[in-house]
């Protein structure tokens, strides 16, 4: 990937209240939310050569204070997020199974980020969005703009495409998320065409497209034009296809999963910055399985540093 060094590099969507059910019945209070979670992974990994902001919107109260101390302990940027009076943040509780497996309760409808590029104050941001050398949004990110927001994102992606800033794509696909599955297809439809790097997971692929196989989901992707396709597949190696080339790449095992909460995340955020250091996209793949491998070891989406 060709950008400017250090490469700026913004990340778009909702950070949430994490709470943590643990086996005693008590609840571990923290931070999370797919491209947050990418966002801290990331400034980790590029440390000084890159820099990294966050866009979204929170609310004026405590937790969202919170929030915003913690991203810059992370060294992420806060210029992009909008701070809406009177509004909260959404909330999640995980709840993990005997084998690492999660499921999320979610409290979200009313989430200040719902907003993030429709108030008076989102018109700045989305101007300086297209002067970024990398925009990085998800399905999730679809979804919780809704209609309105999702016109102004395609603006941003069309204009910063038109600067030769790169798109990636996380498909994160939530079907809860979405009224129906015809609004989510339609909605994904509408920004592929200016993905860059698709990174995604196939059972999502699946769920929403209906392909029957990866070589489909390839097959539909190169129809598109993406240049980069990456396809996660858990514990599975991990398949690639990027300038007419393929790659696969087996992951790696650890001796016990205890909780497989941004493990996609952290995968996607060691492969971009990989990529964005020179590294080959097989190389970025070893990258993303190293992080991912940690992470699925540890309760919670982030990992303490170091």
């Amino acid at each position: 990937m060709n950008t400017r060094n250090p490469p700026r590099i913004a990340l778009i969507g909702e950070c949430m209240i994490e709470l943590q059910h643990r086996a005693d019945g008590s609840l571990q209070q923290s931070f999370g939310g797919d491209t947050l979670n990418t966002a801290v992974y990331l400034s980790r990994e590029l440390g000084e050569q890159g820099v990294v902001d966050y866009v979204t919107a929170l609310g004026d109260d405590s937790f969202s204070d919170a929030m915003c101390q913690s991203w810059a302990a992370e060294n992420i940027g806060l210029g992009m997020v909008q701070r809406l009076p009177g509004r909260l943040p959404g909330l999640y509780c995980i709840q993990t199974d005997a084998a690492g497996e999660r499921r999320f309760l979610y409290w979200r409808n009313e989430a200040a980020v719902r907003d993030c590029f429709t108030t008076p104050a989102a018109a700045p941001i989305l101007a300086a969005l297209p002067e970024y050398d990398v925009l990085y949004f998800s399905g999730i990110t679809l979804a919780i703009l809704g209609v309105q927001g999702r016109e102004r994102l395609l603006e941003v992606l069309s204009q910063a495409r038109k600067r030769n800033a790169r798109i990636v794509f996380d498909n994160n696909y939530r079907p809860r998320l979405w009224a129906s599955v015809e609004e989510a297809r339609a909605a994904y439809r509408s920004v592929l065409p200016f993905v860059d790097i698709a990174l995604l997971t196939v059972d999502d692929e699946q769920a929403l497209f209906d392909y029957v196989d990866c070589e489909a989901v390839f097959t539909a992707y190169e129809q598109i034009g993406t240049p980069e396709v990456v396809l996660k597949r858990g514990a599975e190696t991990c398949l690639i296809r990027c300038a007419g080339e393929s790659f696969e790449v087996p992951a790696q095992k650890v001796e016990r999963v205890v909780d497989t909460t941004a493990a996609g995340d952290s995968f996607s955020a060691a492969y971009l910055a990989a990529r964005l250091k020179g590294a080959s996209p097989a190389d970025a793949a070893e990258a993303g399985h190293r992080l991912a491998s940690r992470v699925i070891q540890v309760p919670g989406a982030l990992i303490p540093r170091g």
